[in-house]
């Protein structure tokens, strides 16, 4: 069987995380070596791409987790599958209106500022909550 160095199978990835994932449970723990070094087979770089590619699609440990579990029972459905990424997506879903908010926001903000040579920044005005005090009011406390 074929054996893996920490930094080749982990891809980028610090060897710390990839430790990490074995202690909560998303990694099996590996062989040892007779000097006490982790030897790592297929299954681990097969197992380590999973966790790496739902990580970059954004999913959690946890839902990571809830798609590794039937996996290696090998009873996992696709309507199983389905759920959890149904439910991912509309997190994403979410997310991106939020983004969509924030940036009509931000470039309000912007617009506001013009060429940024006014005396008074219409960007920190609007960031400082108008009950407590304007920027300039800020200011004047220092």
């Amino acid at each position: 069987m074929r054996r893996f160095i920490v930094c080749l199978l982990s891809g980028g990835q610090r060897s710390w995380t990839v430790h990490y994932y074995e202690k909560i449970g998303l990694m099996p723990a590996p062989a040892r070596s007779e000097g006490g070094h982790r030897l790592y087979g297929r299954g681990h770089l097969l197992r380590l791409n999973f966790v790496r590619r739902a990580r970059d699609l954004g999913f959690t440990l946890n839902e990571i987790r809830d798609l590794l579990e039937p996996a290696e029972r090998r009873d996992l459905t696709c309507a199983e599958a389905r759920v959890v990424v149904a439910a991912h997506l509309g997190d994403v879903r979410a997310k991106l209106a939020a983004l969509r908010k924030m940036e009509k926001v931000l470039v309000e903000m912007v617009a506001r500022c013009a060429d940024g040579a006014t005396p008074d920044c219409p960007i920190l005005e609007a960031l400082f909550d108008s009950e407590v005090g304007t920027a300039a009011q800020i200011r004047g406390l220092r």
